[in-house]
């Protein structure tokens, strides 16, 4: 089973030439409403992958929550855990894509920010293989569920997205930590080599530093020095909202039903590139089988020692 404590959003997306600079008007092409939100993403992605999944989090009672559900409950996420409260607004992402598939996006937390970290019981926990978090949610209260959720032998993941406040020591200690480029730099306070900040951050902390590379495809770094890689497909970008949470989701599931660290890294790296060729978050979204099939044409990873 993976638990996932995390947002649950609508997002609102416009594809355009390019993002707007301050003060500019660009007009786009068509607007698409769909399902969004990194918790609800990354279950999706879980879920689509063929494991068992149960979403905990917070939507207001309008008209954006109840749709959100139901789009997760069709895919076969178990839902239970989530909130529904009352006089507040579900959380809403405005994106806007370039010619590129590139994002500039801008969240409003809504109702996120009421989900709390007893809604998790700790019978639910032990059940848990992996705890899998982000940082849409309260972070008080997702440090105290990931605090927990160790002390009953879950397997914790987080995806340090979106970057904000100092994280605090238990959520800097989880098993794996999965960021990007950019989130990697502002937690290792300085630039460099992102092999060298993740083995850095991974000996520091004594965990796993999973590290997303865009096109370059993803790394993982261990506190013993070994440093795992995975290549991504080649594919004609179409747009690039929502592939971390796929690759997060993928990585979580794969590693969930036993698979190692380098395997659920190629894994979710091809998922992510395939996430790339579709519109929207959650619609875009491969199955397992896709990902399979996709991975014939894969290079094969490598291992290496530092």
């Amino acid at each position: 089973m993976i638990t996932v404590f995390g947002s649950i959003n609508a997002d609102i997306s416009v594809a355009a030439s390019h993002l707007p600079a301050p003060g500019e008007t660009v007009l786009g092409g068509q607007g698409l409403l769909s399902p969004g939100g990194k918790g609800a993403n990354q279950a999706h992605a879980a879920r689509r992958y063929g494991a068992p999944v149960r979403l905990y989090g917070a939507v207001g009672d309008d008209a954006f929550g109840a749709p959100a559900l139901r789009c997760l409950r069709q895919a076969g996420v178990d839902t239970g855990g989530v909130d529904v409260i009352a006089g507040l607004a579900t959380g809403l992402a405005l994106i806007v894509l370039d010619a590129q598939g590139e994002n500039s996006i801008v969240v409003a937390p809504g109702a996120n920010q009421a989900a709390r970290a007893a809604q998790v019981p700790d019978q639910a926990l032990r059940a848990t293989r992996v705890l899998l978090l982000q940082l849409e949610t309260d972070l008080a209260e997702t440090a105290a569920l990931a605090r927990r959720a160790r002390a009953l032998g879950c397997l914790v993941m987080l995806n340090a997205s979106p970057p904000g406040d100092a994280l605090p020591p238990d959520l800097l200690a989880v098993d794996v930590l999965i960021v990007n480029q950019g989130e990697l730099a502002r937690l290792a306070g300085r630039g460099g080599a992102p092999a060298e900040l993740a083995l850095a951050l991974a000996r520091g902390h004594g965990n796993a530093v999973l590290v997303t590379l865009g096109g370059e495809g993803a790394l993982l770094a261990q506190a013993d020095g070994a440093l795992l890689r995975a290549p991504a497909p080649q594919v004609t970008v179409l747009d690039t909202t929502g592939a971390g949470d796929t690759f997060a989701g993928v990585f979580a599931a794969a590693v969930a039903s036993g698979g190692s660290y380098q395997a659920a890294l190629d894994r979710a790296a091809v998922a992510a590139s395939l996430a790339c060729t579709r519109r929207g978050a959650q619609a875009a979204q491969p199955s397992r089988q896709e990902i399979d099939a996709a991975r014939c044409a894969a290079i094969p990873s490598g291992q290496e020692q530092a």
